[in-house]
């Protein structure tokens, strides 16, 4: 049975580029198009869920949310994604990547929907309402991410591996751009038909009516493109990876990969293998902390650090362009006027720095190696964070705001062209597999830990201690996860079971016996 394990793995390492690679990228990159999409499109329209449901008569400033609800509102899809990605995690190296896949991303688009249509008497019952669904849609979220990462990597050959995995990531970016164009395209069409005065000339009539429709628009689209990849969803088999190395049916594995892939492979009848209790170990063996302990700790506490950065930049950007002065007053405008300046704001970040990020990354990353990328971006990160805060005040005078604005950028993009990409990549490479999904999840999990200290921690930060001191602080966070990127190893140009020691297993099940 080895053998023929030998046999499949070969035939997918040496497999040329196919269509079917590509189509792969789309499928699983769609999920990710659509996580990105819910993700970050909540920060578009934060401001005018303040207006809409805490304005105050006689208040010189237009309505905002509490910071306990704003916290909440920005954080809790990321409670949600977090145990989502063990669960699902888990439940993919138990039940198999392909029967999994489907019930994720069902769950995006029921919770999306549901979002959007959130309900209650009382701001603070739409508010729960829709922190409600938010958590479940990041639960869907959450098993996006090590299933896609898994089944990218087990279909891909060895020479292009760490670009299609990361292709699969970098949709993402288009996830964020598109949130900033739908929101574009939703407020524009409703400003052109309702028109409102400035809330400085008319506080109450700043906010029409109809602008509680489009945050409920923006947030139901990211149902669409999900619902649009289901079916494809479906019609992918089982990883040959899987099949072979967890369910150990190497004749499956080969008929499976024959029907999307074009490989010459004859696989022999199941036969079973006896295989020992050392190549076996679990997650919580000691055999596995021996092998792979130091690694786990690396892709931890790495994504941890880097997202920590990550959705505190996003997340909270549109409060440092108002802080310097890029986006108006908000007294200065109305509701959905607002709602067009912020989306305007982050469409031109995502396109100039994050979208081109990520596909320099896909571009490079079996070029120069994962190592080199993930060290490179933490560095720069931490760079040109200091660079914005330790002349902070520098920046806020008005001739130097495009300034900052570059410097910003430089930081999103190498986040993209670094850490964001590569903390994705390597969990889904260099475990086996049959923990490859659970490591990945688990690694994924410690991300959005940090997500959730960045979308709660910067909140409170920036207004007790200022912006300048928290980017001092997120400097200092890029640096850590520069030193922890040390205890990651390089897994460019190696096969999955080079690289986690299954080659090994399969040759020493080679010696057992066949029964």
């Amino acid at each position: 049975m080895a053998r023929e394990h030998h046999h499949v793995l070969n035939a997918l390492d040496a497999a040329k580029t196919q269509w079917y690679h590509f189509t792969a990228i789309v499928i699983a990159g769609m999920g990710f198009f659509t996580d990105a999409y819910d993700l970050f499109c909540i920060s578009l329209v934060t401001k005018l869920l303040g207006r809409i449901y805490y304005y105050k008569e006689d208040s010189t400033t237009p309505g905002s949310l509490p910071s306990n609800v704003s916290a909440a509102v920005n954080g809790v899809a990321f409670c949600g994604t977090l145990a989502g990605q063990l669960f699902f995690g888990w439940l993919g190296d138990k039940m198999g990547r392909k029967r999994v896949y489907g019930m994720t991303l069902m769950l995006m688009v029921i919770c999306s929907i549901a979002s959007g249509l959130s309900f209650g008497k009382s701001p603070t019952a739409v508010m729960s309402t829709l922190c409600f669904f938010r958590f479940w849609l990041g639960f869907g979220i959450g098993g996006d991410y090590p299933l896609s990462a898994t089944i990218m990597s087990e279909y891909a050959n060895k020479r292009t591996r760490g670009a299609f995995i990361a292709a699969v990531f970098a949709m993402q970016g288009f996830g964020i751009l598109a949130g900033g164009m739908i929101a574009i395209i939703i407020s524009a069409a409703f400003k052109a038909k309702y028109t409102a005065q400035p809330y400085e000339n008319d506080p109450a009539g700043s906010t029409v009516a109809e602008a509680d429709y489009v945050w409920r628009i923006i947030l139901m689209f990211g149902a669409v493109p999900a619902a649009v990849t289901y079916y494809w969803r479906m019609k992918m088999p089982e990883t040959a990876r899987y099949t072979a190395l967890v369910a150990r049916n190497a004749k499956q594995a080969a008929s499976d990969m024959a029907k999307v892939l074009q490989v010459d492979l004859e696989a022999e009848e199941n036969e079973k293998v006896e295989q020992s209790d050392k190549n076996n170990f679990g997650l919580f063996s000691k055999e596995f902390v021996r092998r792979h302990g130091i690694h786990l700790i690396g892709t931890t506490t790495t994504w941890f650090f880097l997202d920590i950065a990550f959705y505190s930049q996003n997340l909270f950007q549109k409060d440092i362009f108002s802080a310097i002065g890029w986006i108006p007053q908000a007294k200065t405008m109305n509701a959905i006027e607002e709602v067009y300046r912020i989306a305007r704001a982050q469409t031109l970040i995502a396109l100039c720095s994050t979208v081109p990020g990520y596909w320099f990354t896909v571009a490079l990353i079996d070029v120069i190696g994962r190592f080199a990328i993930q060290l490179m971006g933490f560095f720069f990160m931490t760079v040109f964070m200091f660079a914005l805060a330790i002349p902070y005040r520098h920046w806020t005078l008005p001739k130097n705001r495009i300034g900052f604005v570059i410097m910003y950028s430089l930081t999103f993009f190498f986040s993209n062209f670094g850490p964001n990409a590569t903390t994705f990549v390597v969990p889904a490479e260099i475990f086996p597999a049959r923990l490859r999904s659970t490591c990945h999840g688990i690694s994924a999990a410690s991300g959005k830990l940090g997500a959730m200290v960045g979308a709660f921690g910067f909140l409170y930060a920036a207004d007790g201690i200022g912006v300048r001191n928290t980017l001092l602080i997120l400097a200092g966070i890029n640096f850590l996860g520069m030193m922890f990127t040390f205890l990651v190893p390089e897994s460019k140009g190696k096969s999955l079971e080079e690289i986690s020691g299954e080659a090994e297993e399969e040759n020493q099940s080679d010696k057992t016996t066949i029964v």
